[in-house]
């Protein structure tokens, strides 16, 4: 929950960019276009930027999408994945590209914003308005406890990140089977018939009407395996069959919770998921 001190405090943002005299660039507009914003740190690369998003905790991060090594898509993804127990965090990520109109349209309908190189007053403009809404709109959340007209995005980051990773139209080949271990035993379960997974330190659960399994791979690889207009991630240890849902309620902390079809399991809705429930 943001504190009085938070509340009042500068917005903070990590730059991430392989080409200097970009950062630099960018920098000077973002002065100009926003000067409360902070530059708490810049990055060469993605892993940097990763790193320095967990150490720094900032309220936007400005990825480039063409980065040496980790790009600034998946960097991205494991900003999304990060652990952020209770606290909800999630920064607001503003993609800078080159080129790429099949990125910009994808832009123009997710969850994050966009700056083109390089970076024009206007357009950064535009940008920086759109981000300083909704941070503000996400305060008033925090403060009131509600959506308090909050606009959701149109569409989950982690669907956005995986049509932004597979431009130029070859879709991605999604898992079709889980190998998993039921008791003594190593079975194949189609991806069709899972209701949810959930992980622990360990293992992952895999859970179908018939069958309960274990595997050892994580959710933040599952993500990227699976299909997200199939599943949701609604928790940092938790993705769902959208097709498994069969209502979501608020319980007495004011928390989301998802019913499965034909089963008892309750799944919790972490505050950076609940924008895919609109209207709850």
């Amino acid at each position: 929950m943001t504190n009085t001190t938070e509340s009042t405090a500068a917005p903070r943002a990590v730059l991430a960019d392989d080409e200097r005299l970009m950062r630099e660039q960018l920098r000077a507009r973002l002065a100009e276009a926003w000067p409360e914003l902070q530059i708490v740190a810049e990055a060469k690369n993605g892993a940097e930027a990763v790193e320095l998003v967990e150490q720094h905790r900032p309220d936007v991060v400005f990825l480039d999408i063409r980065m040496p090594g980790m790009t600034g898509i998946d960097a991205a993804r494991q900003i999304a994945q990060m652990d952020v127990g209770d606290e909800g965090f999630l920064p607001e990520i503003v993609f800078i590209t080159a080129y790429d109109q099949y990125a910009v349209e994808a832009f123009e309908q997710g969850a994050v914003d966009y700056i083109l190189k390089p970076a024009e007053r206007d357009r950064l403009k535009l940008t920086v308005e759109r981000i300083v809404k909704r941070l503000a709109a996400r305060q008033a959340a925090d403060e009131g406890g509600g959506s308090n007209g909050a606009p959701p995005p149109a569409q989950p980051l982690q669907q956005l990140l995986h049509k932004l990773a597979s431009q130029g139209g070859v879709k991605p080949a999604y898992l079709k089977w889980i190998q998993a271990t039921v008791g003594q035993s190593i079975q194949m379960i189609p991806v069709d018939e899972v209701l949810f997974f959930i992980s622990d330190e360990k293992y992952t659960r895999v859970q179908t009407p018939q069958v309960e399994a274990l595997i050892r791979k994580p959710i933040k690889e599952l993500v990227d395996e699976l299909d997200p207009e199939r599943f949701w991630q609604i928790h940092r240890s938790t993705l769902v069959a959208v097709d498994a849902i069969a209502s979501i309620t608020r319980d007495f902390r004011g928390r989301q919770i998802v019913a499965v079809k034909g089963h008892p399991q309750k799944l919790e809705v972490s505050r950076s998921y609940t924008h895919l429930f609109k209207g709850m």
